[in-house]
């Protein structure tokens, strides 16, 4: 297979790098911009995030970058809050919803999860729901790392459930845009396989 021109998206928060070795370990060689024109030309593309929506999505306008990502073709995906920024709104501001990249149907809410604690870090089992290449050779109930307080639904867009207090997306599809929860870049093998899979077969 020719080599891809893989680009994690700039996004100005703080796991890039960590995705980025992640996926030069894989031997995956890996560019980081934000520049409209190098993630138009990629053949895949990474959403990071980790912090608050609303400081990524001030990032990601004063950057230019909203309409250069909804309307990218070749297949996305989401990391973490880069996953959340990926449906229609956020209730992570106490002050009213926070506009998103629409880029799939749901909202992110925060975790209702009685008497555990919030945040949901640490590892926990992933259930794909769909045969999907995302999960190529990834057995049921595999462990995935999460670190988060927020999450979307389990709804149409759901690729993938987790289970903390209740169940919610562990990992979401819509067209060419994947998102998932959990942090692959922390999560192992099954992470390791994760990221290659949408290299090499999504």
């Amino acid at each position: 297979m020719a080599q891809q021109h893989i680009v994690i998206v700039n996004t100005g928060c703080a796991n890039i790098s960590s995705v980025r070795f992640a996926l030069e370990r894989l031997g995956v060689q890996v560019t980081i911009s934000d520049d409209a024109m190098v993630i138009q030309s990629a053949d895949k593309v990474f959403l990071p995030g980790v912090g608050t929506a609303a400081a990524a999505m001030q990032s990601i306008t004063n950057k230019g970058l909203i309409e250069v990502v909804q309307g990218l073709t070749q297949p996305v995906l989401g990391v973490c809050l880069g996953m959340q920024l990926m449906v229609n709104t956020s209730q992570e501001s106490q002050s009213g919803n926070i506009d998103c990249l629409k880029l799939m149907p749901g909202q992110v809410e925060r975790m209702q999860v009685g008497d555990l604690r919030l945040p949901h870090m640490g590892w926990n089992t992933v259930a794909p729901v769909d045969d999907n290449p995302l999960f190529k050779g990834i057995p049921s109930q595999s462990y995935f790392y999460f670190v988060h307080s927020f999450c979307i639904a389990v709804g149409e867009q759901t690729l993938a459930t987790c289970d903390y207090g209740k169940s919610f997306s562990a990992a979401i599809h819509h067209n060419n845009f994947y998102g998932v929860q959990f942090h692959p870049e922390r999560s192992g093998d099954a992470g390791a396989r994760l990221l290659k899979n949408f290299v090499d077969y999504v």
